[in-house]
């Protein structure tokens, strides 16, 4: 059949318990589940930078986000990053982006010296800050800066506004489903659709989900990680939801639309999010924490190579994305910071995440356990300012087997002084091997 085609469908800051392949009892995403049971669901899949530029980064590079450089928001790609849709299109790809990208602004203080400020969130993104998507570009690089969830606009590949009419996922959808008609019948695609929600719309602090539709959700069970007490998912969840199911809904046009064209048995779908949500109970927003909330991530992929129906128990990261789509188009592994996903093969034992932002912190995930640490500086802006440190101290550290929803924080327990400096140590040497600088872990 030829190269296959390529649909992204990337969701923000959506957990995976939002989905039934991992667990939910609602009807929240019935598209995704019959995806799933015809593909490769990841059991144990995350983000090595829980926010929204970094993770996206990674999704588009294959790099962490330290080798980029795109390390907090507010920092853009730099010239010359070869993305996916540069791989892709190099192996005879049409190329397309449709939605929020994050990677084209550069702002705020200590920009590095290469990457002078550059604001582009409420403008056009221009062609050379567009990741290598040259056939469809309609975008905002701060999606949530130029509309809301009923209204806005969007950009076109000329910069010409595109204006947002109904729901939004809806109408970023008909543009997608536009875009998937011009493309040349004749030649495979990639086409990346990325939403804003599950996200939080930022002037209102909420999520903000199709009307009427959080009425179907109310009767949500609480998911164990989330105290009765603290957070902000008591009014915030079940529109939570109601944002997941029209994202699959969604997810299903798309799908559809290609099982009418007689594309879909030749397309591989990929459905993931860039990080999660813990919903304010682990500090004072949804993510920037090493927590599963914030990293654990969705990850369903459907299409030639992914077997129907398997579950698969192996880490996977959002630094996998680039390999495992290189090698399905026909490519060579690119051998970045990422695997293909084809195989279990070259799984990895454990997963570096990098924090920015909240603090210039690390944690190590592995099988059994999460250790995290953060720089000590007093400086409650150092997240923003500096990338890495020398020095990390523990601030975390969690049985994920005896205790999955993290609610017992072990670093000062006694009987667990060996168990902390063992993973102080694996810690400090992923860093090394992923940054290149030695950095005390205690």
């Amino acid at each position: 059949m030829g190269q296959p085609n390529v649909l992204v469908v990337l969701s923000d800051q959506q957990r995976p318990d939002s989905c039934g392949v991992y667990g939910q009892r609602l009807p929240v995403t019935p598209r995704l589940d019959a995806l799933a049971a015809v593909g490769t669901a990841f059991d144990q899949a995350f983000t090595v930078q829980p926010v929204c530029g970094p993770s996206r980064a990674a999704i588009q590079t294959g790099l962490y986000p330290t080798t980029t450089g795109c390390w907090r928001n507010g920092i853009a790609l730099p010239p010359g990053t070869e993305t996916l849709a540069d791989m892709l299109g190099a192996l005879g790809y049409q190329t397309g982006y449709v939605g929020k990208w994050h990677l084209a602004s550069n702002r705020g203080r200590h920009l590095p010296l290469d990457r002078p400020p550059a604001r582009f969130e409420r403008r056009p993104v221009p062609p050379e800050r567009r990741g290598g998507y040259r056939d469809v570009w309609v975008a905002a690089d701060a999606l949530e800066h130029t509309s809301g969830a009923t209204s806005g606009h969007v950009y076109d590949e000329t910069g010409d506004r595109v204006e947002l009419h109904g729901y939004r996922v809806d109408a970023l959808t008909d543009i997608a489903l536009d875009r998937l008609d011009r493309f040349d019948e004749d030649r495979p695609f990639l086409l990346f659709v990325s939403f804003l929600e599950p996200h939080h719309q930022n002037n209102r602090l909420r999520t903000i989900g199709p009307e009427g539709w959080a009425a179907n959700f109310r009767s949500f069970d609480r998911p164990g990680d989330l105290p009765s007490w603290w957070g902000d998912w008591r009014w915030n969840y079940a529109e939570y939801l109601a944002c997941c199911a029209s994202i699959d809904a969604n997810l299903g046009r798309l799908v559809d639309h290609l099982d009418r064209n007689g594309r879909l048995d030749n397309t591989v779908v990929v459905f993931t999010s860039d990080h999660g949500s813990h919903f304010r109970t682990r500090n004072l927003e949804y993510k920037r924490s090493p927590h599963d909330a914030s990293i654990r991530v969705p990850l369903v992929i459907s299409g030639p190579g992914f077997g129907s129906g398997e579950r698969r128990a192996d880490f996977a990261t959002n630094l996998d994305l680039v390999p495992t789509l290189i090698v399905a188009a026909g490519g060579d592994d690119p051998s970045l910071d990422g695997r293909p996903l084809q195989t279990a093969d070259g799984a990895p034992d454990e997963v570096l995440v990098q924090i920015s932002e909240s603090q210039i912190g690390r944690a190590l995930r592995t099988p059994t356990h999460t250790y995290a640490a953060k720089s000590p500086t007093r400086n409650p802006l150092a997240g923003h300012l500096r990338p890495a440190a020398d020095r990390y101290v523990g601030t975390h550290l969690y049985d994920n087997r005896a205790d999955p929803h993290q609610l017992r924080n072990l670093i000062d327990d006694l009987s667990s002084v060996d168990l902390r400096r063992e993973l102080a140590t694996r810690l400090a040497e992923r860093i090394y091997a992923v940054e290149g600088g030695r950095a005390d872990v205690t």
